[in-house]
């Protein structure tokens, strides 16, 4: 039998650029029959990528509740204490750095199959904040529990490192981008990137919603609004994609490589 409770969200102070305006209650559901990792149908995606069936049951016995967010809601904030892992089911987040002068700059998109919640574990406290960038469902995965099946499966251990190494890549992957990039790469190579992740999870590799404002996408790329508004515009105009609002139509990804590829 389902379970259902609410939970509500504590107070945050906005961070600049911010959307959210008060704390709304989470709606938190408990259910084993709708949390299990070896009949989802994500888990080529998600977590048991790698595993067995057998495997992949195990995981059934750490993954037993998902939390429901709606557009703007805080899954997790600064200064928070790291329990867990969460695996993107539905929806999409964003995840902000907050320094101390009160400026923020968005560090990660997520998408359903993704895990957030990796970088509270070197000191036992988030230091990011991670937002729903639409309605969004996330599967709850206890890091205690995780690590003690890891110690005793080595399949789940090599999954267990197979997710944070994926973390420390991507990561590796914005610096370098940020370093070396001219602005118009980096909105090619944003955009080439959410087809690869689109693609892979059986949705549309050339046409996609972007949930990310363009302010948003700036933070992200470390580009001013106006420059990402040009850019966007220019592509358009060069017939490299097709901006409708939101949506975007990628119409040359080979000319999109090549832009990603050129000297600076």
């Amino acid at each position: 039998m389902e379970a259902a409770a609410v939970a509500v969200a504590g107070s945050v102070t906005p961070f600049s650029g911010a959307t959210i305006t008060r704390p709304r209650p989470m709606l938190r559901e408990v259910s084993r029959a709708m949390a299990q990792c070896s009949t989802c149908s994500l888990q080529q995606h998600c977590v048991p990528v790698g595993l067995d069936m057998e495997a992949a049951r195990l995981l059934d016995r750490i993954v037993t509740s998902r939390i429901r967010l709606r557009k703007r809601d805080v899954l997790i904030r600064p200064g928070q204490p790291f329990t867990a892992l969460y695996a993107i089911r539905s929806g999409s987040c964003k995840t902000v750095l907050i320094a101390e002068d009160g400026n923020d700059q968005v560090s990660g998109y997520h998408i359903a199959g993704e895990i957030i919640g990796a970088d509270g574990i070197a000191t036992a406290r988030h230091d990011c904040q991670a937002v729903a960038l639409e309605d969004a469902e996330v599967c709850v995965l206890p890091f205690e529990r995780i690590e003690q099946l890891a110690r005793n499966d080595s399949r789940v251990q090599a999954t267990l490192h197979r997710l944070l190494s994926s973390e420390i890549s991507r990561e590796h992957n914005l610096m370098l981008m940020l370093g070396t990039m001219r602005a118009h790469q980096r909105l090619a190579s944003y955009l080439l990137d959410l087809s690869q992740r689109y693609g892979s999870r059986g949705y549309s590799s050339s046409e996609f919603m972007l949930r990310m404002t363009r302010e948003e996408i700036g933070s992200y790329l470390g580009l001013e609004l106006e420059t990402v508004s040009r850019l966007f515009s220019r592509f358009h105009r060069e017939g490299l994609i097709q901006v409708q609002a939101r949506l975007v139509k990628l119409l040359d990804r080979i000319a999109l490589k090549q832009l990603v590829a050129a000297s600076a």
